[in-house]
């Protein structure tokens, strides 16, 4: 299989956005937030360069800073983002996400969503397959994906290093989240590494014995 990461960190939130592939040439994209037309050059050069094909647009969750680059990608590659079907309301409200969050009126297009997935659901491109693990609490449809080696999570909003995803936001809820991270991720192996939606990468071992958070 022979997965390949690649992070950006996009728009003024600073956001990760992660670009995966393999061998196949074919491409995942996971939560494109790049917003400013020099970050979607960024990241369709990159793109360019490897001679990749992108399959997928997918979602940890649909707030706003997680999505700017989804009508780039179906403007440029044709691929809907897929997301939860918890997600749907989130969606639909990303332009009142931005006005909320940074008091200003953007134009925020989106694209039609493609399918919903949910837990447990796998997810292919290429030679590659993804598995959704449903993580409610920073949004009732957060997720995380981890890959088939179970090497690497993708954790979106829900376990950052040393910290966890706020759930103040409409949706939120601190005791979901929390059994969310104990239940299903905490459950991970130590060494799988853990790729954040924001911030510097961590591993399941680190966050188990150094996150304040997750104390019981």
């Amino acid at each position: 299989m022979n997965m390949q990461i690649q992070r950006f960190t996009f728009n003024m939130i600073e956001e990760n956005t992660y670009l995966l592939w393999d061998d196949s040439r074919e491409a995942a994209i996971v939560d494109c937030g790049a917003f400013f037309p020099e970050e979607q050059r960024a990241l369709q050069d990159f793109i360019a360069a490897r001679g990749l094909r992108v399959r997928r647009s997918l979602l940890t969750h649909a707030h706003f800073d997680h999505l700017f680059g989804c009508q780039f990608l179906y403007d440029s590659y044709g691929v809907r983002p897929e997301m939860h079907a918890a997600e749907a309301t989130n969606y639909a409200c990303t332009a009142e996400q931005v006005a909320m969050f940074i008091h200003r009126h953007l134009p925020v297009p989106v694209p039609p969503a493609g399918e919903a997935f949910a837990d447990g659901t796998i997810l292919n491109f290429g030679h590659t397959a993804l598995r959704v693990i449903h993580t409610p609490g920073h949004t009732p449809g957060g997720v995380c994906f981890d890959n088939e080696d179970g090497a690497v999570l993708l954790s979106g909003d829900t376990l950052f290093r040393r910290s966890v995803g706020r759930t103040d936001l409409p949706g939120g809820s601190p005791s979901d989240l929390l059994h969310s991270i104990r239940e299903q991720l905490l459950a991970l192996p130590d060494a799988v590494t853990v790729l954040p939606g924001h911030g510097d990468a961590t591993t399941i071992g680190e966050e188990r014995a150094e996150n304040s958070y997750l104390t019981y």
